[in-house]
């Protein structure tokens, strides 16, 4: 039985509908559409929206397959709603060549539960030395359009500016890790006043809009597309403001996590808030949220970043930055954007679905709910409640900043191109 036919719900919040999916499109739309030979799945007036896209993922797969591999890491996409994501190249070895982004861009092929499509490296091996095969990587079969050390910044100028000029044969992008290393060597939280009490080295803002100026410029200079990871701090979101407002090629992303949490949390010594870039102060996470309200940060990247128990197990100093992010990211949002009135729903699916696939180039991703799309859908309770249990995630970790935490909205049907892949009623990943 291919046809699907999801009863009562409302598009990006809208009016009650009914929804035909057939060979993996939209068929129908409207009121007491025919259900002969197809599954009916009565939404109960829960929110329809396009399946989101992530465009910062770490799956790990090659080489750290004890904390995340391709089959886990899109088991808990598809519980939070996502039907793509980009996945770093920080693998082992790194996806700086063909080879190694042909296989992780099969290997979530074959998986099946959510398009996998992988970034490449810009220089080899991450080192920041000499710039990758970006050419063979953007012509292989998994036609990789995003570039990014990310984990590094590339921060020599030169290297930077001949990326950015490489990319513009095929139209790609250079996703910046803004992290200038001189600033924040031995750093593991944010300069101020809670890493003062507690007599931790700071990473300064400036560490992070320094590169950002520096590369909006280069950006500018090449008239090249430019993406920032991770926006943390006030600054940072006030350069890209005034980037744009002069035309600069150039998006942004913030993360869940710098949507909701401070610096406040380092108090704990808990290494699950221990992130890169670090939790900032409550005046950033506003700036952020005005930025991603207002547009001039485009989209919201999860950073999921999954590590084995013995690399956050431990004391804050010898703990591994990074948190996971895929399956809580909506709820967060929710929390952060929606309940406040910040975004509504279509709000949600541009910088959620919508723009992070223009931005990544996929043309079957973040299309309108109408008549002849991609059934790449996700359905949203938007009334509900869930207590985060790391336990019960789909990620092969359990490193959660919101661990017990209680958060709104939940991901009830996730389908990808008419296939179900994730079920609450059956609550697990198919």
């Amino acid at each position: 039985m291919s046809a699907i036919v999801l009863r009562n719900v409302r598009p990006l919040g809208g009016a009650n509908v009914d929804v035909l999916i057939d060979n993996g499109v939209i068929a129908a739309i409207g009121a007491d559409l025919p259900v002969d030979q197809a599954h009916i799945i009565d939404g109960k007036g829960a929110v329809l929206l396009p399946g989101f896209v992530d465009l910062h993922t770490h799956l790990r797969e090659p080489g750290r397959e004890d904390a995340e591999t391709v089959e886990t890491g899109t088991a808990a996409a598809a519980r939070g709603g996502f039907t793509a994501v980009f996945a770093m190249a920080n693998s082992t070895p790194v996806a700086d060549s063909a080879a190694v982004v042909e296989q992780v861009w099969r290997l979530g092929r074959d998986i099946g539960l959510c398009d996998v499509h992988p970034v490449g490296a810009v220089s080899v091996g991450l080192r920041g030395e000499q710039l990758a095969e970006l050419g063979t990587m953007a012509d292989s079969a998994a036609r990789v359009r995003v570039f990014s050390d990310d984990g590094h910044c590339v921060s020599d100028a030169l290297l930077m500016r001949r990326a950015l000029e490489y990319v513009k044969a095929f139209d790609g992008v250079i996703a910046q890790h803004a992290q200038e290393p001189a600033l924040t060597a031995g750093a593991d939280m944010n300069e101020g006043e809670v890493s003062s009490q507690l007599g931790l080295r700071g990473w300064p803002r400036v560490a992070e809009e320094s590169i950002i100026a520096r590369d909006i410029m280069l950006a500018e200079y090449v008239d090249s597309r430019l993406h920032l990871c991770h926006v943390s701090t006030a600054g940072s979101v006030e350069l890209v403001r005034q980037a744009k407002a002069r035309g600069v090629k150039v998006t942004a992303e913030v993360t869940p996590h710098h949507l909701s949490l401070t610096d406040e949390l380092a108090r704990t010594y808990d290494p699950a808030f221990k992130v890169n870039p670090p939790l900032r102060t409550s005046a950033d996470v506003e700036a952020v949220r005005a930025g991603l309200a207002d547009g001039t940060l485009d989209v919201v990247g999860t950073d999921h970043a999954p590590h084995a128990d013995q690399d956050k197990d431990c004391e804050w100093g010898c703990a591994s930055f990074g948190m996971l992010g895929l399956q809580t990211a909506l709820s967060v949002v929710v929390d952060a954007m929606v309940s406040t009135g910040a975004l509504d729903w279509a709000g949600v699916a541009d910088r959620m679905s919508i723009r992070p696939a223009q931005i990544g180039q996929l043309s079957d991703q973040g299309r309108p709910i109408d008549v002849g799309e991609p059934a790449n859908l996700v359905l949203v309770d938007p009334d509900a409640t869930w207590v985060v249990d790391p336990e019960e995630l789909g990620s092969k970790s359990r490193n959660s900043p919101f661990a017990g935490h209680t958060l709104p909205a939940q991901v009830v049907l996730t389908l990808l191109r008419g296939k179900m892949t994730y079920s609450l009623q059956e609550k697990v990943a198919r």
